[in-house]
């Protein structure tokens, strides 16, 4: 009997090592995602960039051996036609300066953070160009993702937030709202573009060691998000994920539902 064919085992997931930035200081790997039937046809993709990039496929560099799946994930629903085929690029983080370069506002008790307007910056400006010359992609915000889930959520919307013709798509998964004060909804609240992100939020209620406080921020980040002009049904969905901790299994376990939403297919 015929092994299955995967995204690893057609070399259908590329690895690009320390990739620079002129934003950042700290270079970092990037690994990019393939559809199937990729090398078979000359179409372009829409694009989802994910951060915490060593999480996404492969258990021997995620965190605690607990990968998200991405590949097999992604595999099973676009040849279901539950999603429109994709490219996934995943940025890793960079170890020690991932709180910094992932908040965006500098804590006064922790004296860390508030980079995540450069790291949109490398994003936008440094990967996406790049990732864009070595592969073929849809262009316009409309076909264009990112996301990630706790500190990675929380700059994947400072992202969409500061870039808006860019990232049309947010996954915005368990995120880290009480950083500094919950200086997030300030941020959201300050929101002046006409653009609105097509926007998944979503958290588990069984999250850290006060869960009703984590849902009750999570909710409060939906609030903002609607008083700014976003639409529950329309551009936004909110999710609670009941009994779900935060962890990479259960940002697995719902990654499906994220791209669903985000890349809808044709079924």
């Amino acid at each position: 009997m015929d092994s299955p064919r995967t995204a690893k085992s057609e070399g259908r997931l590329c690895l690009h090592h320390r990739f620079p930035s002129r934003y950042l200081s700290t270079p970092r790997d990037l690994i990019v995602y393939l559809p199937p039937g990729y090398d078979q046809c000359r179409d372009r993709f829409p694009i989802l960039y994910l951060q915490d990039g060593q999480n996404l496929f492969d258990s021997a560099t995620a965190f605690a051996g607990q990968e998200w799946r991405a590949d097999q994930i992604a595999d099973r629903l676009i040849q279901a036609g539950e999603i429109e085929p994709l490219i996934i690029a995943g940025i890793y983080n960079t170890g020690v300066r991932r709180v910094s370069e992932y908040t965006p506002t500098r804590d006064p008790g922790s004296r860390k953070g508030g980079k995540a307007q450069r790291y949109a910056q490398m994003l936008a400006n440094d990967v996406k160009p790049f990732i864009e010359r070595q592969y073929r992609v849809r262009k316009g915000a409309q076909h264009c993702g990112a996301g990630g889930s706790s500190l990675g959520a929380l700059v994947s919307l400072s992202a969409g937030l500061h870039y808006p013709g860019v990232f049309g798509k947010l996954a915005v998964m368990s995120p880290s709202v009480w950083w500094d004060q919950r200086s997030v909804l300030s941020m959201v609240a300050q929101y002046k573009a006409e653009a609105r992100a097509r926007i998944w939020l979503d958290t588990g209620t069984a999250e850290g060691t006060r869960p009703d406080i984590v849902v009750h921020d999570a909710r409060l980040l939906r609030d903002a998000l609607i008083d700014r002009g976003w639409r529950p049904g329309v551009n936004l969905e909110y999710v609670e994920d009941h009994g779900a901790g935060h962890n990479e299994a259960a940002w697995s376990h719902r990654l499906a539902r994220v791209l669903e939403y985000l890349f809808p297919g044709s079924k």
